[in-house]
């Protein structure tokens, strides 16, 4: 069965994003620098940063929540195609949570984005049928992660923790009891402390 992971960027706080996410400022009222940072800066250890790179769009499918894939203000435009242009980076189908039907995008490079609205486990189901032996990458954002860990679906957590508070928004582990984790692999530099976790079930 396939593996399900997940990756995030966070504040010491917890957050993923700030407050007010809109298409002008998809991270909400924050520096949009200030917790990804290290994708970009990070060149004392490139390979460690290309894993970890990697490691967000390696899968056999993906799951977002719509928040991640069309901000409110493009909701009901049918024109809106993600916001990564016309070859995503994903490669393979994307399961896309949503409370609008919409017909499947095929994308530029293999990427497909379908839209699920019967819920996490529908999603999750799609996901395994397409991804075969290849992981399942919850790619975000912290709602989505949250009831996939509330659920007990995820295998494998790598966090990336910025060394900055926030202070409010879209935080990760937000209803979440009783979460017990195994750290894996522990690194960093002073742009981000980065640990990955197994989720112990």
């Amino acid at each position: 069965m396939s593996k399900i992971t997940a990756g995030l960027t966070m504040s010491l706080d917890g957050f993923v994003a700030g407050p007010n996410q809109r298409f002008d400022s998809p991270f909400g009222d924050i520096d949009e620098n200030i917790l990804h940072r290290w994708m970009f800066d990070e060149a004392d250890k490139p390979e460690h940063k290309a894993e970890m790179l990697n490691y967000l769009v390696d899968a056999g499918a993906f799951i977002m929540g719509s928040n991640m894939f069309v901000p409110k203000e493009k909701y009901n435009d049918p024109e809106w195609k993600g916001w990564w242009g016309d070859n995503p980076p994903y490669h393979a189908p994307v399961y896309v949570l949503s409370e609008k039907s919409r017909d499947p995008i095929p994308m530029e490079g293999g990427t497909t984005f379908n839209f699920v609205t019967d819920g996490i486990e529908s999603a999750l189901k799609q996901a395994r049928e397409s991804a075969g032996d290849r992981k399942i990458h919850i790619a975000g954002g912290a709602n989505t992660v949250n009831e996939y860990l509330a659920g007990g679906f995820i295998d494998e957590l790598w966090i990336h923790i910025a060394p900055t508070t926030i202070g409010s928004g879209a935080r990760l582990f937000e209803d979440v009891p009783n979460l017990r984790l195994e750290p894996m692999e522990i690194g960093g530099t002073k742009l981000a402390t980065h640990i990955r976790y197994k989720v112990l079930k």
